[in-house]
């Protein structure tokens, strides 16, 4: 079983304010729309260089497309 990744990620909400389908930004990205589906539901983290063609397909930086929890210090 493969465990779920602790980063999320505003992806399906950028996509949609671009009017953009699964589809295309799969497409736009050389992925499947499977996997895209799985990334923006969190089962799966793209590689660093998908990321970053994510992040520049919105125009945004990586900390405003994908968000990683910090460890509190106690």
């Amino acid at each position: 079983m493969v465990k779920p990744t602790r980063v999320t990620n505003d992806i399906r909400a950028h996509r949609e304010a671009a009017g953009m389908t699964q589809a295309e930004l799969a497409r736009r990205l050389g992925v499947t729309r499977q996997t895209l589906i799985a990334i923006e539901q969190g089962r799966y983290s793209p590689s660093l260089e998908l990321a970053f063609q994510i992040a520049r397909e919105f125009a945004r930086g990586l900390d405003d497309v994908f968000h990683y929890p910090q460890e509190s210090s106690s």
